[in-house]
């Protein structure tokens, strides 16, 4: 069954929310490891009514997932990294793809994102330090035939909203 907009799959709709729905979400965006009678307490529900709201939120896929949130330096990880990559031109799909997976499956990459506009990626890394971040760059991205040019950032500090999920 698709709707009447074209392309648009009941999958692909959003989940309806109401304002319980939308409370419960921005609890656990800010704290994610509350307990359930925490988040009862904060939204006003009784624990059991949260429970169900929760699970219909995971069932629905509203939330897809709960994640811990590491220190990197913890790890000797100290310097991060935004790289935008350009692939060639020519066999785009392919190349898109084959990127995608090579790069996805790297330890050191924290995220990917496949972008609209001047670069065709962008690369999130962790590394111990500038060395490991030019080993990075030129072993992983700058090495790949498709691979037309890189742009690296340093990231000296950031602030995350919120984790999204990925668009797969």
């Amino acid at each position: 069954m698709t709707d009447t907009r074209a392309g648009v799959t009941p999958k692909t709709l959003p989940a309806p929310l109401d304002p319980t729905d939308r409370a419960i979400l921005e609890v656990l965006a800010l704290t994610g490891r509350i307990s359930n009678a925490q988040l009862a307490d904060e939204v006003g529900m009784a624990p059991s009514t949260v429970h169900q709201r929760l699970r219909s939120l995971v069932d629905r896929g509203v939330i897809t997932g709960f994640h811990a949130s590491v220190d990197q330096r913890s790890l000797g990880l100290g310097l991060q990294a935004m790289i935008g990559v350009t692939l060639r031109p020519g066999a785009r799909q392919e190349n898109i793809e084959a990127f995608a997976d090579r790069v996805r499956a790297l330890p050191q990459v924290l995220q990917l994102f496949f972008l609209g506009g001047v670069d065709d990626f962008m690369v999130h890394v962790a590394v111990a330090d500038s060395s490991g971040l030019r080993q990075f760059v030129v072993d992983h991205l700058s090495a790949q035939p498709s691979v037309a040019s890189t742009r690296t950032s340093i990231i000296f500090d950031y602030h995350r909203n919120a984790v999204a999920a990925s668009f797969r």
